[in-house]
């Protein structure tokens, strides 16, 4: 058999494995050095996805696919989880909290994202989603000593049961009504019986509600706000960035592939969860005073644009939805590195938005990074954060949907408000009490490689980005 195709699941899999037995062996002693290694494993996984077999086709029997698209999302996913690894050495280290099992924890969620993008079954589908969330419920009850972390821990596994269970119920009835768990089967199933079938339309129903769940996408947000709060900071800029990445991904290929015959049922639902995603992430947003739910509200709006992506469908509408989710992972993680700097004299985290009062005059560079990502977030040109949302509005007019790209703009113009605080409060206020002095040479590198991307020098990478994400939304069809 070969395996080839699947060498990147296979280095982070049994490197997760024996790095599970180096944090038994050396426990607390051990977390630079399975921080460090998994951070290497990740980046080989994602060198070898260069070399990895894009037109391999069906493996497994039609479990799995090796495919550009799915390269692609796994590449954005592993780079994703090797900044969280990077951005937790600094934030647990002073809090004697920085164990060996976090790194851990991480590989194995990065593999279940890897099956995620690369399903072609309702089965794998399921352990793909499965064993990402497991690893994240335990994530974001890290801090165990802290109340907030543990009710986010809680919250988040309550909720997500709930979702799988919705889900699982949704791929039951696709099943007993098309006889067969592979994604062309139930297309040929869709394409035969379309919408009449009740079973269909239902089973239908529940899974996509149960993907809306693992994007945040309304009405399945609730838990959004409280587990970004409560999470450590790390671990809140892994769930906006590599877990969104994958259920965006997966939602795409179940949309375009299995369920591609009732395009008109599932529109009808992605149109409202778009619409509904960004005005609700929009206004919400408004009250806040923390910094990580007022980001967690952003996560909920930037899902609904990316959503009117995957409503225009297509070549085009999975490119443009590829392009957004590629420059919304930099912005996002962009913005929780600076949060992750927001510490009083005495070191300990901050996260109340007064806080940032007079940032330009304190801390003139973290202020221009943190202005730099909150007006891409809100779409403002020159800055790179207009392209992405230009891209899905274009491809949703190019499909007859301009009433809904006129919708987008107009929670576009509304959602800038929130964005637009941020920056008022950093370059308009009268200076709160100072941060202390930031740590760690390398978030502070990253912070200004994610500043430089998402400036106007970003359209640099218009063309080749571009070109990658076509290519990869090309071989979905």
């Amino acid at each position: 058999m070969n395996l080839a195709p699947i060498l990147p699941e296979l280095i982070l899999t049994i490197g997760s494995i024996v790095l599970m037995m180096v944090a038994a062996f050396l426990g607390r002693k051990g977390s630079a050095l399975c921080s460090w290694a998994s951070i290497a494993l990740l980046l080989v996984a994602s060198i070898t996805l260069a070399g990895e077999p894009s037109d391999a086709g069906m493996l497994f029997g039609g479990q799995l696919v090796a495919d550009a698209f799915g390269a692609l999302g796994k590449l954005i996913i592993y780079l994703c989880a090797a900044v969280a690894i990077v951005m937790a050495h600094n934030w647990f280290e002073r809090d004697f909290e920085h164990g060996a099992e976090y790194p851990v924890l991480i590989l194995m969620a990065a593999v279940g994202m890897s099956v995620m993008v690369s399903a072609t079954s309702l089965v794998t589908l399921y352990v793909g989603v499965e064993l990402n969330s497991l690893a994240a419920y335990v994530l974001a009850s890290y801090r165990r000593t802290d109340e907030r972390s543990a009710e986010a821990g809680l919250k988040y596994f309550v909720l997500g049961a709930l979702a799988s269970g919705i889900m699982l119920y949704g791929i039951s009835l696709l099943y007993g009504f098309t006889g067969t768990i592979q994604f062309e089967g139930i297309a040929a199933a869709f394409a035969r019986e379309g919408t009449q079938s009740i079973g269909l339309l239902f089973g239908l129903v529940f899974l996509l509600a149960g993907l809306a769940f693992k994007i945040s996408a309304v009405p399945f947000h609730m838990w959004t706000p409280d587990v970004y709060e409560g999470a450590p900071t790390p671990v809140t800029a892994l769930f906006a960035s590599a877990p969104k990445v994958a259920a965006v991904l997966l939602g795409v290929r179940v949309c375009l592939d299995s369920l591609a015959p009732a395009i008109d049922a599932w529109r009808q639902i992605m149109i409202f969860a778009a619409l509904a995603s960004i005005f609700l992430g929009a206004i919400a947003a408004y009250g806040q005073t923390n910094i990580k739910r007022l980001l967690a509200y952003s996560s909920i709006n930037n899902v609904g644009f990316a959503l009117i992506g995957l409503v225009a469908g297509g070549p085009a509408g999975a490119s443009a939805v590829l392009f957004y989710m590629a420059v919304y992972v930099v912005m996002t993680l962009g913005a929780f590195l600076c949060v992750q700097r927001m510490r009083d004299e005495r070191g300990e985290p901050v996260e109340a938005i007064d806080t940032l009062s007079g940032l330009a005059q304190t801390r003139p560079a973290l202020a221009a990074a943190l202005a730099t990502f909150m007006l891409s977030l809100a779409g403002l040109p020159p800055l790179f954060g207009f392209w992405p949302k230009l891209l899905v509005f274009q491809a949703a007019v190019a499909e007859g949907f301009f009433p809904l790209a006129v919708f987008g703009i107009l929670g576009t113009v509304i959602g800038a408000y929130y964005y637009l605080r941020i920056v008022k409060v950093m370059y308009f206020d009268a200076p709160a009490q100072p941060y202390g002095k930031g740590q760690g040479m390398l978030e502070g590198a990253l912070i200004a490689i994610a500043a430089i991307l998402v400036s106007p020098l970003g359209y640099l990478l218009i063309g080749p980005l571009g070109d990658v994400t076509n290519r990869a939304a090309g071989s979905l069809f």
